[in-house]
C-alpha cells in the first residue's frame, strides 16, 4: 500500500533557513506540527529550548523540559515540542524569571529578551478583514488568530477605523484588546521580509500608485543612523504610533 499523510520527518538541508541550525551537523531535525505561523516563519518550540536557549543538548532533554509545562507561548503552557512559535510572539520561562520575543534578523528568527510587563502583551498584525452579521468587524491576525470588534456604524468612517496591515495591541493570554495603531507616515516599523529583513525605521513615504496592489506599494523607511532603505507594504510591520511600543535591540 502507499504511504498515506505527510512525512513525519524532515531532513536538515531543506528546513527553513529561518532556523537556527548546522545543516550538515545531523541528518534530520525537528519536524513541526501544523500551527498559527507558516513554517517558513516560525520554529519549533524543541529548536528553541535546545538551540537558542541552550536549556537542554540533545532533543530528547528539550522535550521532557516542554513536557513538564516548564515554557509558555503567548501566557500559556505549551507541552507539544513540535509547536511552532513566530514573529511577535512572547516565550517565557517562569522558573527561571525570564521572557523573551520572537523578532526577525538578517540571520533568521532570534529571542529578543523582555521583562514580565512587556511579555503581558503582543503586537498582531491585521492579514484580513471580514464584516460579519450584526455589523462587527471579524479582524484575521497574522499569528493565525482572530479577534471580532464591535462597531456602531459601519458607514461612519470615526468609528470603523481598522485596516488591513495595520497592528492591534492584544493583551496575553486573554486577547483583550489594549491598543491600536494605523499604518502612517512616521510610525516605527521593523521589515519582516525581503533583503532587508530585520531592519527597523520610521515610515518616510508610502507609494500611491492605485492601479498596483496595496500591498506590493514601495515604502521608504530612514533608520536611527538616517539611512534609508525601500521594502514593499507587505515587509512592513507597525511597532507603534511615533515610538515603539516594544523593546527593539536597537534601543536598548
Amino acid at each position: 500500500m502507499g504511504r498515506k499523510g505527510e512525512s513525519g520527518h524532515l531532513k536538515r538541508k531543506p528546513a527553513p533557513k529561518m532556523w537556527p541550525i548546522h545543516r550538515k551537523e545531523a541528518v534530520w531535525t525537528v519536524m513541526p506540527k501544523p500551527g498559527p505561523h507558516s513554517i517558513s516563519r516560525s520554529l519549533p518550540l524543541a529548536l528553541v529550548v535546545r538551540d537558542m536557549l541552550e536549556f537542554a543538548k540533545t532533543g530528547k532533554e528539550a522535550k521532557n523540559i516542554i513536557s513538564q509545562g516548564k515554557i509558555t507561548v503567548d501566557g500559556k503552557v505549551r507541552r507539544d515540542e513540535r509547536f511552532l512559535v513566530g514573529l511577535m510572539d512572547a516565550i517565557s520561562i517562569p522558573e527561571a524569571k525570564k521572557s523573551y520575543r520572537v523578532l526577525p534578523s538578517g540571520k533568521g528568527l532570534f529571542l529578543h529578551p523582555i521583562d514580565s510587563g512587556e511579555a503581558a502583551f503582543k503586537l498582531c498584525r491585521i492579514e484580513d478583514k471580514t464584516v460579519v452579521k450584526g455589523g462587527n468587524v471579524h479582524l484575521d491576525l497574522h499569528d493565525g488568530s482572530n479577534s471580532l470588534i464591535a462597531i456602531g456604524n459601519l458607514q461612519n468612517p470615526e468609528e470603523d477605523t481598522y485596516h488591513t496591515l495595520d497592528v492591534l495591541k492584544l493583551g496575553i493570554p486573554d486577547r483583550e484588546l489594549l491598543g491600536y495603531t494605523k499604518l502612517t507616515v512616521g510610525a516605527p516599523a521593523i521589515v519582516i521580509g525581503g533583503k532587508n529583513i530585520g531592519k527597523y525605521g520610521k515610515v518616510i513615504t508610502i507609494e500611491k500608485k492605485p492601479s498596483k496592489k496595496r500591498r506590493d506599494l514601495l515604502v521608504t523607511l530612514k533608520d536611527i543612523n538616517g539611512d534609508q532603505f525601500q521594502t514593499i507594504l507587505d515587509f512592513v510591520f507597525i511597532l507603534g504610533d511615533t515610538e515603539p511600543s516594544i523593546s527593539i535591540p536597537e534601543a536598548d
